[in-house]
């Protein structure tokens, strides 16, 4: 007798089956009051907790087969986990089981002249598929927010974090079942064929949205070939502005930590635009060189400091990701304005300047998902907003813009309620 040799499925076929549970999983979901789902969540930060020597052994394997492949320290640096890392990405998990359940809130309700009572709530938008590269905090994150926001979650990681991310799932999961929460509805896709992500971009109908945390050539291939609703941004291409009327300890200090506390973020100011007026441009630009960021400047930021090397045309239009700032001396704010409308991605941008006239129509005027006065362009973080986490940071016009947490994974439905009226 022959024992018959099953081949494994196909990617649609893997993708239709996660989905499909994930969405039945959904509809129980969709039965869990706001505090079930919070006592769930908060078990499931407890689990995080009680695995982190799990947590911590899984993210040795990747960081070690990321050395080995060469991936570059700002890639490392988002892949690296610690005690601290695994502490707060739990902490992040409780601090989305403690914020207002969405699902359910009146937006608006309206009585029409007729009778009829019309009114708006917040539904969850279903299922949302997140594609990302080397994070392993995503995992956790996403699946916080779909869950506290009652959507199912498919995940599918980079192969860079594998271990990471299957080894947090696997505690997150954990505790959701400890909870009486359906598992089903956080799902990490166990295979890491590059056809799955196509698979998952054609899945209309079975996925509602989804959602690219990563590079700029995966974003781009996700936004170019998903049939899909897709929320994302390509790159973070942000600015700093220092105002002449910038207070000169206050614009170095902003300087140096929106480029330098941590390169590899989205929020990491790729441009800094110094007023031609501005006092201190010498304290700020050695300040930079002298913690190791090297300037690529237009011909005025290169008379600042001799060792600003000249900035190529395509500089103002990089994402370096990496301890490299480009610089131009600009004359007024209506030109630094003109830059930024060319050059940003609309992602972040910010002013320092002790002028409120000025701020005010910097915060007016620039068209950026968010647009800072006097602060550090790495508050562009979910977290910072209040929001306890993010799913990622949206920079289009439509649906959600700037850090998407709970309100952005959710949708209305209008609920009509009548006393027997008929249409004349």
């Amino acid at each position: 007798m022959t024992t018959a040799l099953h081949s494994p499925p196909t990617p649609a076929a893997l993708v239709e089956r996660l989905a499909l549970a994930a969405r039945a999983a959904q509809r129980q979901l969709a039965l869990l009051d706001s505090a079930a789902k919070s006592t769930a969540l908060h078990a499931a930060a407890g689990s995080l907790r009680a695995s982190e020597p799990a947590i911590l052994a899984a993210n040795a394997l990747d960081m070690a087969a990321g050395k080995a492949r060469g991936l570059g320290a700002a890639m490392l640096d988002r892949l690296l986990l610690d005690s601290a890392r695994v502490a707060a990405i739990a902490a992040a998990v409780d601090a989305v089981a403690d914020l207002p359940d969405p699902t359910g809130q009146e937006i608006s309700r309206d009585l029409r002249p007729n009778g009829l009572e019309m009114s708006r709530v917040r539904i969850p938008i279903g299922l949302i598929g997140i594609i990302y590269e080397s994070r392993p905090n995503v995992t956790a994150d996403a699946a916080a927010l779909c869950l506290r926001s009652g959507n199912a979650v498919l995940l599918r990681g980079g192969s860079e974090a594998v271990h990471s991310n299957r080894a947090i799932h696997a505690a997150l999961i954990e505790g959701l079942a400890a909870a009486g929460a359906p598992v089903d509805a956080v799902q990490l896709v166990p295979d890491q064929d590059r056809a799955v992500v196509g698979a998952m971009l054609a899945a209309a109908g079975l996925i509602d949205m989804i959602v690219p945390r990563g590079g700029k050539s995966l974003v781009a291939r996700v936004q170019a070939d998903a049939r899909v609703p897709v929320l994302a941004h390509l790159d973070g291409i942000c600015h700093t502005y220092l105002h002449s009327a910038a207070d000169p300890a206050k614009a170095q200090a902003i300087a140096l930590n929106a480029k330098l506390r941590r390169t590899g973020i989205c929020g990491s100011m790729e441009t800094l635009l110094i007023d031609a007026q501005f006092p201190a441009a010498q304290s700020v630009v050695s300040a930079l060189l002298d913690q190791g960021c090297e300037l690529r400047g237009d011909a005025r930021a290169c008379a600042v400091d001799p060792r600003v090397v000249p900035a190529s045309a395509t500089d103002w239009d990089t994402e370096y990701l990496d301890a490299i700032l480009a610089v131009a001396v600009v004359d007024g704010l209506g030109v630094a304005l003109d830059h930024i409308a060319r050059h940003s991605s609309n992602h972040t941008d910010a002013i320092v300047s002790e002028d409120a006239a000025v701020c005010e129509r910097f915060l007016t005027v620039v068209d950026s998902a968010i647009v800072m006065a006097n602060a550090s362009t790495q508050f562009a973080d979910g977290g910072e907003f209040g929001l306890g986490a993010e799913i990622g940071i949206a920079t289009g016009r439509l649906h959600a813009r700037g850090p998407v947490a709970l309100e952005g994974l959710t949708t209305y439905k209008w609920l009509v309620r009548g006393t027997g009226q008929v249409r004349p």
